[in-house]
């Protein structure tokens, strides 16, 4: 009897020894969570490819894809905690709210969290640094000329977004309508939200073409917002009057580039917006780097970035596609 529970006792300490082996060899790996919008987005999934590339480059990480069901601040709070609890090194949250989730992020913190907002940014107190795709000013200026430039006449556009809380969106169209005097002859009739959500940014691309008959373009600075534009205008037999653009997928833009419903879009590209997210969150959670302004942080194959005075950087220009180059790019992202 004493033998056999000295056996049990020595199996059971090496297993024990065993499970705790592999816990800690586990734990040994960096764990950079990517939190994303919402889950089931392409632009986001791309963005996920390219931080599990900056994770098998760097050696010793773990990629945690992850974010709520639906583009909302409590979604994403929720999944924070439960980062938290998991206690992961770094959270990189492309937020649905500027400032609702500071609270949370701040929280993480304090837990030694490394935390980094990039895409849709957080304020200041809930983050070290952000990372914009591009310079707000390009994007908000690149979105009206990709509709003037087809307007030589002038004309009227209306702009289809996320959320009215979409830190990034919200940003670009602050900006866009600083250069509208550079373009006089367009007329920017409403602004409309479709909350990121397909079926929704498709009634209100819809309504606009209803309520504004003479509608010559919709701007969707939102890569979900700008596909079901694109549809609703070849459901609604106005190829060719209405034209789509604004920012967006080449492998989800492609057939409306086809169709004639988009002449022309832009995007950064989201693999190395994901993949310079990660660079930068291993940087700062492992002390290769600081965030401060004026610091210069290095992104891979992607370049450097240098710090702002609010721990601010912008990754690269946006990309202009078009029907000479969508089918170079539509297999790729």
């Amino acid at each position: 009897m004493k033998r056999r529970t000295f056996t049990n006792l020595t199996v059971g300490l090496g297993l024990a020894a065993s499970l705790f082996g592999t816990t800690a060899m586990a734990q040994d790996n960096m764990r950079i969570a990517l939190v994303v919008k919402a889950l089931g987005i392409g632009f986001f999934e791309a963005a996920a490819e390219g931080a599990e590339e900056a994770a098998e480059e760097l050696g010793g990480v773990e990629i945690i894809y992850t974010g709520p069901t639906d583009t909302t601040a409590e979604g994403q709070i929720e999944v924070i905690n439960s980062l938290i609890a998991q206690g992961v090194d770094a959270i990189a949250v492309s937020a649905n709210d500027t400032d609702a989730l500071v609270p949370t992020l701040k929280k993480a913190m304090q837990r030694g969290i490394t935390v980094i907002s990039w895409d849709s940014g957080v304020a200041e107190d809930g983050r070290q640094m952000h990372l914009n795709p591009s310079s707000n000013a390009l994007i908000g200026n690149m979105i009206i000329k990709l509709a003037a430039d087809h307007l030589p006449d002038g004309g009227d556009v209306a702009v289809l977004s996320a959320t009215t809380t979409s830190t990034n969106q919200n940003v670009w169209i602050e900006e866009m309508n600083k250069v509208m005097g550079d373009y006089p002859d367009i007329n920017l009739v409403t602004t409309v939200y479709g909350d990121d959500l397909a079926d929704k940014s498709y009634r209100e691309a819809t309504g606009l073409m209803q309520s504004y008959p003479d509608l010559d373009a919709i701007i969707a600075p939102t890569s979900v917002g700008i596909v079901a534009a694109a549809q609703a205008v070849v459901d609604a037999g106005k190829v060719g009057e209405v034209n789509v653009t604004g920012l967006g997928l080449p492998s989800e833009m492609a057939g409306a580039i086809e169709s004639g419903a988009s002449k022309s879009f832009a995007i950064w590209n989201p693999i190395d917006l994901g993949y310079s997210a990660a660079m930068i969150a291993h940087a700062l959670a492992s002390g290769a780097a600081t965030a401060e302004p004026g610091a210069e942080i290095s992104i891979g194959r992607v370049g450097t970035i240098t710090l702002d005075d609010t721990n601010s950087a912008a990754m690269a220009d946006p990309f202009v596609y078009d029907a000479s180059n969508i089918d170079q790019f539509k297999s790729i992202f």
